[in-house]
């Protein structure tokens, strides 16, 4: 298979890798419970499900750009067309984005620290099993016009 053709990867890490951070934040909390100042009860909680709010119309900005476009929206399957419009002039990854904000959020409503280092740990796996490889194989199916729109647009924030 000629890397024209190639998949990004094979199978859809991204909503996976985010899901097991937070039940593991979760459960870290139970074994491991971080002490926090409880201040203001109202105001972590209205901050988390802004940002949550926040994470989740970004993550649909984001799929209904691809969706227009008539692109892929899994992370598995090989793009059709490079997408530079909607959330994707601000980030490479809307959606991993929005996964990150939402792992936030749920850290504030829940008063658990854990999702903080959770999400930290998501991300860095993220880029290194699915970021990476998706953009090799962006690379290899839009070549300069993706060497571009990497110059000029970051990968996370």
């Amino acid at each position: 298979m000629n890397a024209y053709r190639a998949k990004p990867l094979n199978f859809p890490w991204p909503p996976l890798l985010y899901g097991a951070a937070a039940l593991a934040a979760l459960a870290l909390d139970r074994v491991f419970p971080i002490p926090v100042a409880h201040g203001h009860g109202w105001v972590p909680w209205l901050a988390g499900c802004s940002l949550v709010l926040l994470a989740v119309s970004l993550g649909l900005w984001a799929v209904k750009t691809l969706l227009d476009r008539h692109t892929t929206v899994l992370p598995h399957r090989c793009a059709t067309c490079l997408v530079t419009a909607g959330p994707f002039r601000f980030t490479r990854n809307p959606i991993y984005l929005g996964y990150t904000v939402a792992m936030v959020g749920l850290g504030l409503i829940t008063l658990n620290p854990w999702f903080f280092v959770m999400g930290i740990v998501a991300v860095a796996l993220t880029t290194l099993i699915a970021v990476r490889n998706e953009e090799r194989h962006l690379l290899s199916r839009f070549g300069f016009e993706f060497e571009r729109y990497c110059r000029h647009t970051t990968r996370w924030i």
